[in-house]
């Protein structure tokens, strides 16, 4: 292959360089590839055998050309000797020849040659009519290419040259010819015997266009980093909203269900963690205008394409809210025609997996060997007889009859995992009623989902309703709107990590006090002294009712004019609209010692927010001379937003009957509170796509916003970006190339910002306080100092990609490698006492991403009945803090209630795990070592870190990062016939787990329930154990964060199996329909693992921060679902 090269000038040096490093790319690739073509597709085989076997032949055919053999045994013993003399030839001519007289026939698949018998028929009864032929495209033979005649199951496949041989019963039939990304094409035979074919590739596949800011693009045009995800890609696997549906679709985006509840927080990161103050979300955009409610208020079923924006060439478009990624949504429309269709399923969910805890033996054996421990760790405090009223005999003695029998044996022995859990049952139904004629379009679309917890009485249930309607008035103007209602209640069950969250009192509640006593009262913590925490978890899903309902409105209208050839303005308003009501009350039978009014408590927490946005743009498209492509947008826009919250409080109701309903009937009223805030964001911004003949491609986007939330000098920053392509499989030198379908090069970089720092942080603020000097009263206090001078936090980003495809396209790969580092990071900053302030948030801190994504997308296998696609995507990613602040100390990060545990380091991963490490427990032969830290046998050995021969704060070390290094999911479908099978692993790995909840349930004996863990714990016979000895939590609290505590993140997960089945067209014609299919699926089938815990990818403790990830307190289960589901069009 050669390459004329020539000497070119170039303004930007820079450029230079980087269109050189293209080059060579390229050049790589093109060779690589291309030696992979030539093992292939260039193989000769010299044959010289003499009344030899079968077998020998294709054992030397293998060592000669690396193709691979399946046969049974069997078939090919029973032939005869056979004789083969050819010499360079190809190898379907030795195969023919080795075959020839012989009852065996081959079929040829990539490099695996498959030998089977020829069918009774073949060998009896030749057919009628022999055809034959080559099947090309513009670049040569195409093998694999699927040949069948109409109406039969008479089929071959194209061998390595493009030929086929076909009998076929007659001469007056139709050839189909068929291959993945090409145009199907029927051809007569009209008793030709050659038939020659050319197949074109399939405009679709050509054309397939992309959403991305302000406008659309081919996919082969593109020039930054875009994900996308199909309607159909979505209805595959359902779910009640958007985020779960993202989760393993798109490589470089981490998606993690924090809880199994209903509607339980999911968390979305693109390309890692962009800031520590500021908001890290990704900015939704829903059929142009921004979505402020989230993903988790989509309605998937109502979904056309999903688009990630994941580069800063692509987000720079969005200015300052695009630095943490783009989720570019389109909605379904109306179409011309009428049509009618019904989705939906049912579904049943139970826990996937039990924790192991005491029961109520276990739990009062390890109680009583804790109280005997109690002169070893307290002589004094025993010796004085500080604990005479804790002796376990004593209490248990006093509760004879109600908790213990006369022999002092527990009475009940209840599974509070199992007491509390169900097996719940969720459906959701979809209604889409389409239709329109040339001019005008109109869609209706409905959904109702009612979806069960696991844990008692917890749900979500939705209604959604949208409207759409499109008319093309004139030639030359266009218009829509797009109404949509979502209302939404949400029952939840682990709220906080308190007593009152349920998955804690489903492990921490002793199993000797029952659900409810004989009398029907419920059993109560209180009932047994010591004990601490919640109370009784199913009371608690009983009595405490938590709730959150939403209502949200939006509608949207738009105008497109086109106003020249080429020229068009559009302009776009949309207003959102949420309600969101938070009601909770409590009843007098928990939360206290006894049954008693004045436990109970009832309180309404209110948040109403406007959001608007007016968008307005000019697009203009024009082709030059047909080599020169010129695409320019420019526009303006203006976001406004407002939130008003007000809160209601009280307790002691007069009667459970009210609830939150009537807070007058409570006679200890709360505080009330009220806040009000607003932001505005004005833009300018603008795109230009320029290609030249289809092969060098040029976008640069520049935006500039200004925000109310900045300094008056600091309010509008400008955002830049430039990205270059080459589309390599467009030169001459590789228009021919039988290997190399499309090869494209991507270079970008650009700028983004971050405006999403909270509310007024640039100026002092004022608030107010409930208490002065000498009594009670209101107060007006100063808040912060406020900082004139902050700015947007930046995000810089260089992005090199490659795409390729190779055989036809039959295998796919799309790969990117990143680097992104923040600047200006907002961090608190100390300031002087003597201003009044302790700190103030100043632009000091940066850090950095940087990953490898790759997408591998392979056609297996495509026969005229069976095809097995596979999709793979794995991401990479390392992050590091660079800068924090002008001493660069360490910071900590909630939570703090054991130790300072949760930190961000110069020149660490973004949170990492600090405290001790723990080598084991002191053995009694280590008494006098162990002394020297103060410590005695069977109490944790920690490392003394700097050796100085005293444990303290000096010797704690990072124990784990909290980010994975790599993630990704694998995909396979099957489909044959009317039959498809999906099935879809998911892993992670490479980051840690903090398991707090080993703290709660290992290091607190006699204070709640353990895990069975403790059975483990060290005794002078049982030493080698990092499980310290057994004494209660009130003489000896382990409050620090030792190593035992971090565990590995590694999982691998069934994410989903999904077996459908389509009814043919002729049979579902005759009920009225147009399509139907049914299909069943399981979710979360296994999880292969060596966390402990419910599972590794929930973050439960304030999973709202951005670095609170892989940080474990008390999850709610994820849970295993089966459902049945149907899809159906008339």
């Amino acid at each position: 292959m050669n390459f004329n090269s020539k000497a070119t000038s170039l303004a930007w040096p820079q450029l230079s360089k980087i269109i050189l490093a293209m080059k060579l790319t390229a050049i790589i690739i093109i060779a690589a590839l291309t030696n992979v073509s030539a093992k292939s597709y260039s193989q000769v085989v010299t044959l010289h055998q003499k009344n030899t076997t079968v077998e020998k032949v294709l054992r030397s055919i293998e060592k000669q050309t690396g193709y691979h053999f399946l046969y049974d045994k069997k078939d090919v013993s029973n032939t005869g000797g056979i004789n083969v003399e050819v010499s360079n030839a190809s190898l379907a001519d030795a195969l023919d020849q080795c075959f020839k007289d012989q009852p065996l026939t081959y079929k040829i698949f990539q490099e695996t040659i498959v030998v089977k018998k020829k069918d009774a028929a073949a060998i009896t009864a030749p057919a009628a009519f022999k055809v034959q032929g080559t099947v090309s495209d513009d670049k040569g033979p195409l093998p694999g290419v699927s040949v069948r005649v109409k109406g039969s199951n008479v089929g071959v496949v194209t061998d390595v040259n493009g030929k086929y041989t076909l009998n076929t019963p007659d001469g007056n039939g139709t050839l189909v010819f068929s291959f993945v990304g090409y145009v199907t094409q029927e051809v007569p035979i009209a008793n030709k015997t050659q038939l020659d074919v050319k197949l074109v590739e399939s405009p679709k596949a050509l054309s397939e266009v992309v959403v991305v800011g302000y406008g659309t693009q081919k996919r082969v045009d593109l020039t930054g980093s875009v994900g996308s995800v199909s309607g159909k890609q979505l209805q595959d696997r359902p779910a009640i909203n958007v985020e779960q549906e993202l989760a393993g679709k798109i490589a470089g985006v981490n998606v993690s269900t924090n809880s199994g509840a209903p509607g339980g927080e999911t968390k979305i990161r693109i390309r890692g963690y962009s800031s520590i103050n500021a908001a890290t979300d990704p900015l939704y955009v829903v059929d142009g205008v921004v979505w402020t409610a989230g993903g988790a208020a989509l309605n998937p079923n109502d979904i056309e394409t999903i688009d990630v924006l994941k580069d800063a060439s692509s987000t720079a478009i969005y200015g300052t809210r695009g630095a943490n990624g783009v989720i570019l949504v389109t909605t379904k429309r109306g179409k011309k025609g009428g049509s009618v269709s019904y989705d939906a399923y049912g579904s049943i969910s139970y826990m996937a997996k039990e924790l192991p805890v005491l029961n109520s033996k276990q739990f009062l054996s390890v109680e009583d060997q804790s109280y005997a421990n109690i002169p070893k760790y307290d002589p004094a405090g025993w010796a004085a007889g500080k604990y005479t009223d804790d002796n376990p005999v004593k209490i248990r003695t006093a509760l004879i009859g109600k908790l213990f029998d006369s022999n002092l044996n527990p009475l009940y022995d209840v599974d509070w995992q199992k007491a509390t859990t169900r097996t719940a049952y969720s459906q959701n139904h979809n209604v889409t009623f389409t239709g329109g004629t040339d001019n005008l379009n109109y869609g209706l679309f409905l959904n109702y989902a009612d979806d069960e917890g696991i844990i008692l009485n917890s749900y979500q249930k939705r209604y959604n309703a949208r409207l759409t309607i499109d008319n093309q008035v004139k030639p030359w103007l266009k218009v829509g709107a797009t109404l949509n209602y979502n209302s939404s209640e949400q029952r939840t069950a682990d709220d906080g990590t308190g007593g009152n969250n349920i998955p804690r009192m489903l492990i921490e509640m002793v199993p000797f006090i029952p659900i409810r006593y004989p009398d029907g009262s419920y059993g109560k913590r209180t009932d047994y002294p010591n004990l601490e925490g919640g109370d009784n978890p199913v009371a608690q899903a009983n009595e405490i009712h938590n709730l959150y309902r939403k209502r949200i409105f939006s509608g949207n209208g738009y105008l497109n004019i086109n106003l020249a050839p080429g020229l068009e303005f559009r302009s776009t308003l949309g207003v959102t609209t949420q309600a969101n009501y938070n009601p909770h009350y409590q009843t007098g039978l928990v939360g206290g010692a006894t049954v008693d009014q004045s436990n109970s408590s009832a309180s309404i927490n209110e948040y109403n927010d406007t959001f608007w946005q007016w968008e307005n743009h000019f697009t203009y498209n024009k082709t030059f001379n047909k080599v020169h492509s010129l695409n320019v947008v420019v526009g303006t826009e203006r976001q406004s937003f407002n939130e008003l919250s007000v809160g209601a409080s009280t307790s002691g109701l007069s009667d459970d009957y009210f609830g939150f309903y009537n807070l007058g009937t409570g006679s200890v009223p709360g505080i009330p509170t009220s806040n009000y805030y607003a932001w505005q964001i004005q833009s300018f911004f603008g795109r230009i796509n320029y290609g030249y003949k289809d092969k060098y491609l040029l976008t640069l986007t520049g935006r500039e916003d200004g925000s109310s939330r900045f300094g008056p000098q600091k309010k509008y920053g400008f955002f830049p970006s430039a990205a270059l392509a080459w589309r390599v499989s467009q030169e001459d030198f590789l228009k021919d190339n039988q290997t190399i379908s499309d090869l494209k090069l991507r270079f970008s970089y650009g700028l983004t910002g971050n405006s999403e720092i909270g509310q007024y942080r640039s100026q002092a603020n004022l608030i107010s306080g409930s208490t002065v000097v000498g009594g009670t009263g209101t107060v007006i206090d100063t808040g912060s100092p406020g900082n004139p001078d902050l700015q947007w936090e930046k995000n810089s980003e260089f992005n090199f990609g490659v795409a390729f495809g190779l055989f036809n396209n039959r295998l796919n790969v799309d790969a990117d490698a990143y680097y992104k580092k923040t600047k200006a990071l907002l961090l608190n900053a100390p300031i002087p006492e003597t201003s009044g302030y302790s700190s103030v948030y100043k632009n000091i801190g940066s850090l950095e991403n940087k990953g490898i994504e790759v997408t591998i997308n392979s056609v297996n296998v495509k026969t005229q009945d069976f095809s097995w696609n596979t999709t793979f995507n794995i991401s990479f990613l390392k992050n590091k803090i660079l800068h924090l602040g002008e001493a660069n100390d360490d910071i900590f990060l909630a939570p703090t209630f054991l130790s300072q545990f949760n930190l961000l380091r110069v020149g660490q991963p973004a949170s990492v795990f600090y405290g001790y490490k723990v080598l084991g427990t002191w053995g009694t032969a280590e008494a006098t070592e162990a002394a020297k830290y103060g410590k005695l046998p069977g109490d944790l050995k920690i490392q003394d870190t700097n050796g100085d021969g005293k444990i303290t704060v000096d010797d704690k070390q990072i124990l784990g990062k909290s980010t994975p290094s790599g993630y990704g999911t694998f995909t396979n479908t099957f489909r044959y016939k009317n039959l498809d099978l999906g099935i879809e692993l998911q892993f992670n790995y490479g980051n840690q787990i903090m398991n707090l909840t080993r703290h709660s349930g290992q290091d607190r004996t006699g204070q709640a329930n353990s895990y069975a863990t403790v059975l483990n714990a060290w005794t002078p016979d049982h030493q080698n154990t990092s499980i310290a000895q057994d004494r209660p939590a009130y003489v000896y609290y382990q409050t620090e964060i030792y190593s035992t505590k971090v565990e590995s993140g590694n999982f691998i997960r069934g994410r989903n199996v999904t077996l459908g089945y389509t009814f043919p067209d002729n049979m579902v014609k005759k009920i009225k329909l147009s399509r139907l299919r049914v299909y069943a699926q399981g979710q979360n089938l296994f999880l292969i693992t060596k966390y402990t815990g419910y599972d590794p990818e929930t973050s439960t403790y304030n999973s709202s921060s951005n670095f609170t990830q892989g940080i474990q307190f008390y999850d709610y289960p994820k849970p295993r679902t089966f459902l049945l589901g149907v899809n159906a069009s008339f």
